[in-house]
């Protein structure tokens, strides 16, 4: 079966201005519209690193008890959180392998050394 969301949990969490830590979360598949969509925000144009926090702000779809997903969540997360939520959506929406919610398990989704970078890679 084809799967469209993947649970995951944070390797620090969100911290939210109650000071109430949120981990676990939901990320689905991206649409054209996702990647191609923020290409026209001008917080994108001014500066290309943006479309990442743009990008993960449409495609998770949960974190804990958070009430709504939007950019200034996404940019309140940790570096490492950051980092982590980016390949997890690059594996997620890679051409060459689909992934499978074996592979996507909670904690398999932890950058690796090399692989973070300003922009999702879209292969």
């Amino acid at each position: 079966m084809f799967q469209t969301e993947f649970e995951f949990t944070l390797p620090c969490g969100y911290l939210d201005e109650d000071g109430t830590l949120h981990r676990d979360g939901v990320m689905r598949r991206a649409t054209a519209a996702d990647e191609i969509l923020p290409l026209k925000d001008p917080r994108v144009q001014r500066n290309e690193a943006y479309l990442i926090v743009i990008l993960l702000s449409r495609v998770v779809t949960r974190l804990g008890g958070v009430a709504a997903i939007n950019p200034k969540v996404i940019e309140g997360l940790f570096a490492t959180d950051l980092a982590y939520l980016q390949n997890l959506y690059n594996r997620i929406n890679r051409l060459d392998e689909p992934a499978d919610a074996d592979e996507l398990a909670p904690g398999a989704g932890a950058a690796r050394p090399g692989e973070f970078s300003a922009t999702p890679s879209i292969n």
